[in-house]
């Protein structure tokens, strides 16, 4: 449980990095102009949630085998 409040503050860490860089910039650079930013952004969330899914599954299979070898 501590893992996912940490793995979660820092998503949400993130997400308000991102959205106040993306904020402070008046002139729209090269990336915001032909509109690719957002396929950016969308990969870039894509693969962090993969790491997260990855990881709590790990996460489970790991805390499985510690009850087995408990038993």
């Amino acid at each position: 449980m501590k893992i996912s409040k940490i793995i979660i503050a820092l998503f949400v860490f993130q997400c308000i990095i991102l959205n106040n860089i993306t904020a402070q910039s008046s002139n729209p650079d090269f990336m915001q102009s032909i509109g690719k930013i957002y396929v950016v952004v969308a990969v870039i969330v894509t693969v962090f949630l993969g790491i997260i899914i990855y990881l709590f599954s790990l996460q489970k299979k790991i805390k499985q085998l510690e009850d087995q070898i408990k038993d």
